[in-house]
């Protein structure tokens, strides 16, 4: 992989991570076409870790109220000032306890495919199948409301389902974002809440994708560190910018304009 590959990459990461259109399946397509016949799997992750970090960025508000609320509610616990129930209580100490389950079936779903990732991201008609799976949940979200609910009524069971939905965007084509965002507004969440736990919900399935990426590259594999970086930093300055953007049609209640993209990108791979 050379340097101007790694920087196309890094773009395609960036843009398709937070726009609703398949980060993995169009790295799995624009690594074939530039004759990478095996996946970059490591490469892939490194381009997530770029991503993640724009999300960090841009969500560091939500963050830092997060581990506040958390600081500050372990030390009610441990001077006896409250109970585990008075927790829930708090909007971000539930949201955050929110993410923790969301995060087990992701996890589980994640562990379970992690040795037969190789052959699934290697498939082109698999893209393909999964982003015509994709655009007709985007259309989906056409009919779901303009008014939803915050994190009071934001119930376990819900969190465990978009966790679960998380899970399932380890198939190449199923965009991460846009799958869990939709599971979050069928669900009956605010846009707003559904976008934000969406992303949050992501910070630790990336670093646990990370993590199990690390032994590969323990194992000893042929990566320039200058091209790992470079695909990092193009994914985490575009996936910035993407980010602000999808917020913003997602407020506006239009995720179903990805919708024809993601059906002429996913027909062109089942054909072409």
């Amino acid at each position: 992989m050379g340097l101007l590959q790694a920087i196309i990459l890094g773009i395609i990461q960036g843009l398709t991570e937070f726009l609703p259109v398949s980060s993995s399946g169009h790295l799995v397509i624009f690594q074939h076409l530039f004759g990478l016949k095996e996946p970059e799997l490591v490469f892939d992750i490194a381009v997530h870790v770029g991503t993640l970090i724009a999300v960090v960025i841009y969500f560091k508000k939500d963050l830092v109220a997060i581990i506040i609320a958390l600081a500050r509610m372990t030390g009610r616990l441990a001077k006896g000032q409250a109970r585990l129930t008075d927790a829930w209580s708090d909007p971000d100490v539930k949201l955050a306890l929110l993410i923790v389950l969301g995060s087990i079936p992701t996890a589980l779903i994640g562990l379970g495919f992690h040795q037969v990732a190789d052959r699934i991201f290697s498939s082109v008609k698999m893209v393909g199948l999964m982003l015509l799976v994709t655009g007709a949940a985007l259309w989906a979200t056409r009919w779901t409301g303009k008014t939803g609910h915050g994190v009071k009524r934001f119930s376990p069971g819900k969190a465990l389902l978009v966790g679960f939905v998380q899970g399932l965007a380890i198939l190449p084509g199923i965009s991460r974002s846009g799958s869990t965002i939709a599971a979050g507004l069928f669900l009956g969440l605010k846009r707003d809440l559904a976008v934000r736990y969406s992303f949050l919900l992501s910070i630790p399935a990336i670093c646990g994708a990370a993590l199990l990426a690390a032994r590969d590259v323990s194992r000893g594999g042929d990566f320039s560190a200058g091209i790992i970086f470079t695909g990092m930093l193009s994914a985490a300055v575009v996936g910035y910018l993407s980010l602000k953007l999808l917020v913003f049609i997602v407020k506006k209640g239009q995720l179903y304009l990805f919708s024809p993209y993601c059906w002429v990108v996913g027909g062109l791979a089942l054909f072409l």
